[in-house]
């Protein structure tokens, strides 16, 4: 099912597809990358793709990994980092590497991830360097926490809007060091995926559709974006 979500006016409004299960919406989410890679690969020979964190990324992650793609040519980039020592396990990139990297044959030199172990500053300095060749991005995942925030944006932060990463040094969640891509980095690219699930996120939906700023509506795109939602967060408790 498929709906179209009154959002607030500074946000291009986006298509709202509404899925019975999590797991359903993962399935569709997993066939859209690897046909978005498809496409990007044929059109330029490279897919660069920005991974999420979270228990939907990760279950996609593990789909991906049981699918076949052109992997030589797929390049991978984080939305955000925790900032922690580079095996903890609660890094993303340690939860994408052991769901879908250490599965698929992606050339080091393509994986692109934060050097957060660095600490937020020196890891968001090396990270803008990094995206410095990148002009866009062919598929972004993201995610959407009970307070609205998406990547490591949080509400009530104020940010260099002209920086394409930001060292964030006071998150609500621990660890309080993280390193996220701004708003603008996140923008407008060749197809957004804004992936909710759960009763837990049914609040923040309707503050979103009701056209309350929140850093999740800070993420605009003139070209394709889709909330992917699943029934719970969609209907709550009720």
């Amino acid at each position: 099912m498929s709906t179209q979500a009154p959002l607030s006016d500074n946000t291009i409004t986006p298509r709202w597809h509404l899925f019975q299960t999590a797991n359903q919406l993962a399935e569709q989410a997993t066939q859209d990358i690897l046909d978005a890679a498809r496409m990007a690969i044929a059109d330029k020979g490279a897919f660069h793709i920005v991974l999420a964190g979270g228990t939907t990324p990760k279950v996609i992650y593990k789909l991906l990994a049981e699918a076949g793609s052109d992997w030589q040519h797929w390049h991978i980039y984080l939305g955000d980092e925790r900032c922690l020592p580079a095996n903890d396990p609660e890094r993303n990139s340690v939860m994408a590497t052991e769901c879908l990297l250490d599965h698929v044959s992606i050339p080091q030199e393509h994986v692109h991830f934060m050097p957060t172990e660095l600490g937020s500053e020196a890891a968001a300095a090396s990270y803008r360097k990094t995206l410095e060749g990148v002009s866009s991005f062919d598929v972004v995942l993201l995610g959407m926490g009970e307070d609205g925030h998406t990547a490591s944006l949080f509400p009530g932060h104020i940010h260099d809007l002209s920086d394409t990463v930001h060292a964030v040094s006071n998150s609500p969640k621990p660890p309080a060091d993280r390193v996220s891509l701004s708003s603008e980095c996140l923008s407008n690219n060749a197809k957004i995926l804004i992936l909710i699930t759960g009763q837990s996120k049914h609040d923040r939906i309707i503050d979103w559709i009701s056209g309350i700023n929140m850093p999740i509506t800070s993420i605009t795109s003139n070209k394709s974006a889709a909330v992917y939602c699943d029934m719970a967060a969609w209907v709550g408790d009720s």
